[in-house]
């Protein structure tokens, strides 16, 4: 049976799913694309319903094959509840998975990435993406101003949420975790007298961001071992953090590479 009205209770529920509030409440979040869903299930979040709008999915046999419940819907009820500009026919709802920092898995000279009070989705979802294609440990959020469930965290990492190691936590809980696995932390600050690409990252290292607009908290500036920055011209004291982040990721991940060649 094919849904053709928005009035249905599933739409309604998909519908408050756009709210954080509501998300939260029920540990239920909305994915949307097949690669972004395919990924999740791939990593093991757990899927409870798929929606499909046939007249738009390129390939349906995939998705009637499962023992996941599907329901269709009609063009303009799935147009109604997509997220993308040009929804692809299928989104789904699972459960969050809430990773704790003991849970972590980390290699043996591990790169983490600490995010503090990251507001953009756009900008989380696009460092989750550098995270992932750089092969980071792990990515730790501390006091998130936006949901990692958002959508538009999902659709700009192009899925890349769900292949991360993805914690949330407090900046006194992560600092104490960096220190007990014997990582060694470099804050980003304009005030830094250190040059990024002058400091080594080749032992156990966490690259710790601010916020574009007010930094790192006093919190971190105190607790980090060395304070970092990216040198920039006069007239310009910030970059977009998901550049920045990406900047010194890869810097980093030169020096691993190349350990006979760092400056």
């Amino acid at each position: 049976m094919k849904i053709t009205s928005k009035d249905n209770p599933k739409i309604k529920e998909l519908i408050k799913l756009a709210k954080a509030n509501y998300r939260k409440k029920t540990g239920l979040f909305v994915i949307e694309g097949t690669r972004e869903i395919e990924m999740a299930l791939k990593q093991g979040i757990a899927i409870k319903e798929i929606f499909l709008c046939t007249e738009l999915l390129a390939d349906i046999k995939t998705w009637h094959s499962g023992t996941i419940q599907t329901t269709e819907l009609s063009p303009a009820v799935f147009t109604a509840v997509a997220y993308k500009e040009k929804p692809e026919g299928i989104l789904a709802i699972a459960e969050m998975h809430r990773l704790q920092l003991s849970e972590i898995i980390l290699s043996p000279a591990p790169l983490v990435l600490v995010l503090e009070k990251v507001e953009k989705p756009g900008n989380l979802g696009a460092i989750l993406r550098t995270a992932f294609a750089a092969r980071i440990d792990a990515v730790i959020i501390n006091d998130p101003q936006t949901d990692i469930y958002n959508p538009n965290v999902i659709r700009s990492s192009m899925g890349h949420l769900f292949s991360n190691q993805v914690a949330v936590a407090s900046a006194t809980a992560t600092i104490a975790w960096l220190k007990e696995h014997r990582i060694t932390t470099y804050a980003t600050a304009i005030t830094a007298k250190h040059d990024y690409s002058q400091v080594d990252y080749q032992k156990g290292t966490a690259l710790v961001m601010g916020t574009e607009n007010s930094g790192l908290s006093d919190h971190w500036l105190k607790a980090a071992d060395k304070q970092i920055l990216i040198p920039m011209q006069a007239g310009i004291d910030s970059l977009n953090v998901s550049v920045s982040t990406a900047i010194i990721t890869y810097e980093a991940l030169r020096q691993r590479q190349f350990p006979n060649h760092v400056k």
